[in-house]
């Protein structure tokens, strides 16, 4: 899977770019697997509420076969029509908004931590990049999600960020939606 990190890295060099400011320069070998657990597939009948139009609808991760989109902003990022200004809810979640109607929730985190981008590596997995909040600082982390079995692998780096602006990165990346 380190293999698949550094694809990752490489395709998401902005991510990368941006942690490298705080800790320095890392590549896959920084990470080391924390964890492997299965998802439960929660999924219910939803279409995608992100529609053309909608601010975060440039940020909907489409599936490389057409098979749905993920959404890793929707539930973090308050920014719909009628509220005066975006904010940022204290939890996250990834979501797959499949092709057949259903929506899958595939990962949730509390306010201990944010989902901050996320890649298909191919059909079946999809890579999300974010970090933990913990006693000792901020922790980039990885999540390789394998949604055909309902699996994933969680990477922690093995450095942490003394001090990180918890949204600095959203804030570079969602252009279209004003956080400040």
């Amino acid at each position: 899977m380190r293999n698949q990190i550094n694809i990752g890295l490489d395709q998401r060099s902005a991510w990368q770019g941006h942690w490298a400011k705080s800790i320095g320069n890392f590549d896959a070998m920084a990470f080391e697997v924390a964890l492997t657990d299965s998802i439960d597939p929660m999924e219910m009948p939803e279409k995608n509420p992100i529609l053309s139009g909608d601010p975060l609808f440039p940020y909907q991760l489409p599936h490389p076969e057409g098979n749905g989109t993920i959404d890793i902003y929707s539930y973090k990022v308050e920014a719909q029509e009628g509220l005066d200004r975006p904010f940022l809810n204290p939890d996250s979640e990834v979501i797959w908004y499949r092709e057949d109607g259903m929506k899958e929730r595939l990962l949730f985190m509390g306010p201990s931590g944010m989902f901050e981008d996320g890649l298909w590596l191919n059909a079946s997995e999809f890579m999300v990049m974010g970090y933990f909040q913990e006693e000792e600082g901020f922790r980039p982390m990885i999540w390789i999600i394998d949604v055909v079995n309902h699996r994933f692998t969680q990477f922690r780096m093995n450095q942490v960020a003394k001090d990180y602006v918890p949204e600095s990165y959203l804030d570079n990346k969602l252009v279209f939606v004003d956080l400040s």
